[in-house]
């Protein structure tokens, strides 16, 4: 029996989680936890709302974490994970954007595992599987392109967070679903990436693919790429690492290969900015990567609030990584440090919008 540890046990992920593990007979839940939502309906011996996450896991002892909180608070969960050897189920990418660094180092000390759950990183982890580094050639990651995809600067200055909310294939929570919007998450999960596999930015390529059925893809040295296909359902991610290395049966359909559309097409960056910020950021290393997710989670609450529109994001985060020094973090202390300073620097542009 694996004992599974929920970490955003109500949000999109967790609501799923909980679905593939009451299915699984060797799967069970030993703690849930929520940031403020209740947990009635769950079952679980140990429940938390709030408080300190790395307490729970010390009292619940899990095989492995399902990290589905949201933003820079996933964390310390992370490290602890990592720390102590356990497997990593990992939903939370801001944990390796902000502390990318600070995590492969927990990873090499404590030896913990860390199976993503992005269904991006996820098709990776999947294609690269058995296969040595000097195989590789480079990685290519998939979006959808999010709803205004195609539009220019001047269609979407004004859109509606309901507009923003309103994705092409995904069902997912208001932030991922912002971040989509602005193709911010695909700078995410670009920073992710290379942190997760070891492949400079140079060798990491995005394109857009309208349908979601491809993931992603990796292209070897020999002139071939390997893809991974699956509908846009991210209870085949969450199910590939819990169950790891079984590969569990899920409820999901096998495609029907003679419906399918996969167009490519490339990402509109001067539209869509985040993408290169990202990038730059990731490129410059350090604590770069944190600001940029920093302030974009403060930007992207001041858009849900309607303090600020979708283009405003973009600014913020700008301005926030051409204040930066990016110094390097010598330990969450100073991590925490920086993720603070700069959500207070992109609070202050915003009061003065």
């Amino acid at each position: 029996m694996k004992r599974v540890a929920l970490l955003g046990a109500t949000g999109s992920i967790g609501r799923q989680a909980v679905e593939i593990v009451e299915a699984h007979p060797d799967l069970e839940l030993c703690a849930v936890a929520s940031g403020s939502s209740s947990l009635d309906g769950i079952d679980a011996p140990l429940k938390q709302v709030g408080g300190d996450l790395t307490e729970l896991l010390e009292r619940a002892e899990p095989d492995v974490v399902l990290n589905a909180v949201v933003g820079f608070a996933g964390i310390h969960a992370t490290l602890w994970s990592l720390e102590h050897g356990v497997d990593l189920a990992l939903a939370n990418k801001e944990s390796l954007v902000a502390a990318g660094d600070l995590a492969l180092a927990a990873r090499a000390r404590g030896g913990g595992r860390i199976l993503p759950v992005d269904s991006e990183h996820s098709a990776l982890h999947q294609c690269l599987e058995g296969r040595s580094p000097e195989q590789v050639d480079s990685l290519v990651l998939t979006g959808s392109g999010g709803p205004f995809r195609g539009r220019t600067r001047d269609e979407i200055a004004d859109v509606t967070v309901e507009e923003a909310l309103a994705h092409p294939t995904w069902r997912m929570g208001p932030k991922i679903t912002v971040d989509s919007a602005t193709l911010a998450n695909k700078g995410l999960e670009l920073i992710e990436a290379h942190f997760l596999f070891g492949v400079p930015y140079a060798r990491i390529e995005v394109v857009l693919q309208p349908t979601s059925i491809v993931h992603s893809l990796v292209r070897f040295r020999d002139g071939a790429a390997l893809a991974h296909l699956g509908y846009p359902d991210m209870r085949a991610p969450i199910s590939y690492a819990l169950t790891y290395p079984e590969r569990a049966a899920t409820p999901l359909p096998p495609l029907d290969l003679t419906s399918l559309t996969l167009a490519f097409e490339p990402p509109d960056v001067d539209t869509f900015p985040m993408l290169a910020l990202a990038r730059t950021a990731g490129e410059r290393g350090g604590t770069h990567p944190c600001v940029y997710n920093a302030a974009n989670e403060v930007a992207v609450a001041a858009f849900l609030a309607g303090r600020l529109p979708l283009l405003g994001i973009a600014e913020v985060v700008a301005g926030a990584l051409e204040q930066a020094d990016g110094a390097s973090a010598r330990d969450l202390a100073d991590l925490v440090e920086v993720d603070e300073r700069t959500r207070a620097l992109a609070d202050r542009r915003l009061a003065v919008a």
